[in-house]
Order: structure tokens, then sequence, then C-alpha cells
């Protein structure tokens, strides 16, 4: 078959195909995931067991950073201010439902600076006291409680945590006002706890459960609606009769607002096969947690989920008039 001379200059001029682009992989480089508090905290620890099982699924690297301070809020306006290109992550905890009425000036957007990636595990909180506090059981707390009132100093890990949060609902339901001794992070205050400086704190299944196990302090009851299965000796705040103080810490994994789509659901992917990890799973096991179902390791639960607990724990603050700013 010959071609004629007047189709040989179209073909001349006709393109050739341009070969496609090949699109960056992601990752391509380490993931920084920022914990808004010290090292060594609950938050810490379950964004390390994060990271780790993430990092393999996704085929690279997830450091953790530790950017404490503000209650939470250095932190997690570092990653709302981020580049939005997936390189910079947030784990935060329950915070982020109270950061937005506890804190009325900030630097950044507490609800609209971030795009929910997935829940991560729900923790329960525990009521814990040094070991030579005169009291043993729930009723003899209280007891002491009412006795000694702000002469019995309560221990949290700065406004904002979840120590502190847990604490206000225990002086809601008792009605009564305790000495609060904020620490900068949940470290330092368990370590003054075990110490025997102060008297009480009430801190997250993740942060007291090997404490506990130990005899290093006393634990007087769990804040939710049944046993924590590590911990099955200790009742709940409602069977050792205190009621209206049920509480647990959420922990959650963000990326900064205007993250494409396709990577946030990648991430969200890669979150979803690390709550599987046997040896995740384990590990939040023997810290008194589990990871949450999958249904709830997406970016719309996750959404759904923060904004109704904003909604929640609004009242509340404002009720107690314990603002950070």
């Amino acid at each position: 078959m010959t071609l004629s001379r007047r189709a040989l200059p179209a073909l001349a001029l006709a393109p050739l195909a341009a070969p496609a682009l090949a699109q960056p992989r992601y990752p391509d480089r380490p993931i920084t995931i920022i914990v808004p508090f010290a090292a060594g905290g609950p938050t810490d620890t379950v964004a390390r067991l994060v990271a780790e099982a993430m990092g393999r699924d996704l085929g690279g690297t997830a450091v953790v950073e530790n950017v404490g301070g503000a209650g939470g809020t250095l932190g997690a306006q570092r990653v709302a201010q981020a580049r939005p290109d997936g390189y910079t992550l947030l784990v935060h905890h329950i915070g982020m439902a109270t950061i937005p009425t506890l804190y009325r000036r900030l630097a950044y957007d507490p609800v609209n600076g971030f795009e929910p990636v997935g829940l991560i595990t729900e923790v329960p909180m525990t009521l814990v006291g040094k070991r030579a506090l005169p009291a043993n059981t729930m009723a003899e707390l209280v007891a002491l409680v009412r006795r000694e009132g702000d002469r019995i100093n309560l221990a949290n890990a700065g406004v904002g945590a979840a120590s502190h949060l847990c604490g206000i609902l225990f002086q809601a339901a008792l009605n009564l006002p305790l000495t609060t001794v904020p620490y900068r992070g949940t470290g330092p205050a368990m370590n003054d706890l075990v110490g025997g400086t102060v008297d009480l704190m009430c801190d997250q299944t993740t942060n007291t459960t090997e404490q506990i196990r130990a005899g290093t302090i006393k634990a007087f009851a769990t804040t939710t609606s049944t046993r924590v299965p590590s911990l099955p000796d200790i009742p709940t705040a409602r069977e050792a009769g205190l009621s209206n103080f049920e509480v647990s810490v959420w922990h959650g994994l963000y990326a900064p607002r205007g993250t494409p789509a396709e990577i946030v659901n990648r991430l969200s992917a890669a979150l979803q096969v690390a709550l599987r990890n046997e040896a995740l799973v384990r590990r939040f096991n023997d810290l008194g947690t589990e990871p949450v179902a999958q249904d709830k390791a997406t970016p719309a639960a996750h959404r759904a989920f923060w904004q109704a607990d904003v909604a929640r724990w609004r009242p509340i603050i404002q009720a107690a008039g314990q603002f950070a700013d």
C-alpha cells in the first residue's frame, strides 16, 4: 500500500503521541506524624504504634515528632498550617472536640483547618490515686474528698489534656471543686503521682494500666459503661456508686485542610490496614484498649463523630467556666 503525496505533509505535521507522564508515587519520602504532647504519654504511645504499622503498608517511613505545649494547640497549629501534601499529619485525642470551646483565640481554625482521616481507638479512663492515700474504694474516696475538700489535689497533663477533661467531669459528678495541679505532659504528672507528690489523677488506661498492675498507684474506678478487660477487678464508676462520670478518650488521624482526596483516602486505607495488624492489636489490648471498628476508620465517620463531640463538650466546658485563655 502506497501513500499519496497529498497525505505525506499531513502525516509529517501530526504530533507524535506523547508518553504518559508518570505520576509521583505517594509517599516518596518520610511522613511526619505530629503528636501535640510530650513523649511517653498515652497519645504518643498510640501514635507510635500506628505510625509503625502504617509505614509498612505505605511502603515508606512514618516518624513521630512531639510538639507539645498549650494544651495540644501548638502541634495542631503546626499541622493546620503545613503544606497539604500528605507529609505532615496529626494524631490527636478528644482535645480536638474541646479545643474549639476551651480556646477562644487561636491562630488556626480548630474545626475547619483539618481533613479527618479516620478514628484510631477509644481509650477508657481510670481514676487513680497515690498509694498512701487513705482510701481504697470509691466510696471511701468520695468520703475523703468531701471531708478534706480542696486539700485533696488532682493532677492533670495541662489544660485541654484528657486528664484535665476527665478531672472536670469528676468534680462535676461530686459537685465539689478540688485543687488542680497542671503539668506539662502526662509523664511528669504520673511520676509525681507514683512518688506521692499529688493525690489523684484521672487518665487513660494506656498510661495507667502498667502502674496499676505493678501496684505503684491505686485504682478506684474506670469511666466506662462496662469493665475494662485488661483491668477486670476495677469497677466502673457507676458500679462504684458515682453516676454521671463516664468518658472515653478517642484518638484520630488528621491531615491539613486541602489535602487531596486521593491522599486522604490512601492514608485512611493504610490506617485501616494498621488497625488490623496483630502486633498493634495485642499491644492495644495490653494497654486496656482496642482499635475502632473498620467503618470508623474512615474520613466520613471520623468527621461525623468529631462534630458530634464538639457539640457535646461545649456546654460542659462553658458550665465549668474553665477556659484556656
